[in-house]
């Protein structure tokens, strides 16, 4: 498959981290669809592509290199100066459930290693991620 634009590299960044615990929970595919039509990154997306990228993203993870080919495609697709946003992106959809499994944190620790996301920039996403889902019950 050919590199993938900007933007479906990132669409592809939610979509593991949403399936990384096998369970795409209807909560984190509305987090992908309002993140795709609020967030100014995805202002000149097709949303009506959301589907058929998301299914290009399920073919390279059963291809053989899996996870890792489809991070280093990403990496490859995302340029330098967006990967906090593709961090921030990922995090964004683990949290929408409100519940944080392990096998979303181990694909977030494998987003920070690839996206090379600093440890201090890592912390204020997931701060700023927190504190904007706080309700007040």
């Amino acid at each position: 498959m050919s590199r993938p634009t900007t933007h479906e590299a990132l669409v592809y960044l939610m979509v593991i981290t949403s399936a990384s615990d096998r369970d795409m929970t209807d909560v984190e595919l509305a987090r992908i669809g309002a993140v795709i039509r609020s967030w100014p990154i995805f202002e000149d997306f097709d949303e009506h592509r959301l589907i058929a990228v998301a299914q290009d993203c399920q073919k390279l993870l059963a291809e053989k290199g899996g996870l890792e080919g489809v991070l280093a495609l990403s990496r490859a697709a995302i340029p330098t100066h967006l990967h906090d946003t593709a961090y921030s992106l990922a995090f964004e959809v683990a949290t929408a459930d409100l519940e944080m499994r392990m096998e979303e944190r181990r694909v977030l620790q494998l987003l920070r290693r690839h996206l090379t996301v600093d440890d201090a920039t890592v912390a204020a996403i997931e701060r700023a991620t927190k504190a904007r889902h706080r309700t007040l019950t």
